[in-house]
């Protein structure tokens, strides 16, 4: 609840920094998620992550100041993110889906290719929220679980097109700097995980569409 209210918090100061001369647009923001874990050796030594896509859809504001290309956007989504994990017997595999509110907020430069479309570059900090706290999973008739972390904090980096004044197109990297998920096994062949946590990493690709 508090980086909840630090996002929101963050949002306000943004918005009270802007000049009276700025640009503020509404809009609506949807793409894909090409999520996977960042693994410990623990995780590793089990087997190995692969590419798990979900996608994220929701209003965005974007405010830009005319002239010097400078601006911030920010968004509250619903998203979808994981990773599938294919244990090291070859038959064993289990996706471990998150699913959650995403709250990105980024500082933005554009430079512009005429009146009608520009470059832009945008990096900050990015806030999800976890909407459930665990998954049961059984590994070699051993019962487990994965707990989530009620939220996370990433650094998005990214790139994009501003079209016809109202459409954007962009690529996101967003990197983890907390833990997504830790795993609880308690025995068995996975009894070397309990405790042991991993970070989700994502690729994304977005549309947005300003009125």
């Amino acid at each position: 609840m508090k980086k909840f209210v630090s996002a929101f918090m963050l949002i306000a100061c943004l918005l009270m920094a802007m000049p009276a001369h700025a640009q503020i647009k509404f809009g609506v923001k949807g793409g894909l998620n090409l999520a996977s874990a960042s693994l410990s050796d623990a995780w590793k030594n089990k087997g190995d992550a692969d590419n798990y896509t979900g996608f994220f859809i929701g209003p965005m504001l974007d405010i830009t100041i005319p002239i010097i290309g400078l601006g911030v956007d920010g968004a509250v989504m619903y998203s979808q993110k994981g990773t599938k994990f294919s244990f090291e017997n070859g038959i064993s595999s289990k996706t471990f889906k998150q699913q959650g509110i995403e709250i990105p907020l980024n500082l933005k430069y554009t430079v512009g290719l005429g009146s009608m479309a520009g470059i832009y570059f945008a990096a900050g900090p990015s806030f999800f929220f976890n909407m459930k706290s665990d998954e049961k999973f059984t590994v070699d008739n051993v019962k487990s679980s994965i707990d989530y972390e009620k939220s996370e904090v990433a650094l998005n980096l990214g790139v994009g097109l501003k079209l016809v004044k109202h459409l954007q197109l962009g690529v996101n990297y967003n990197m983890p700097l907390t833990d997504s998920a830790k795993a609880s096994v308690e025995s068995g062949s996975l009894s070397d995980l309990n405790g042991k946590s991993f970070k989700t990493k994502v690729w994304q690709v977005s549309v947005a569409y300003l009125f």
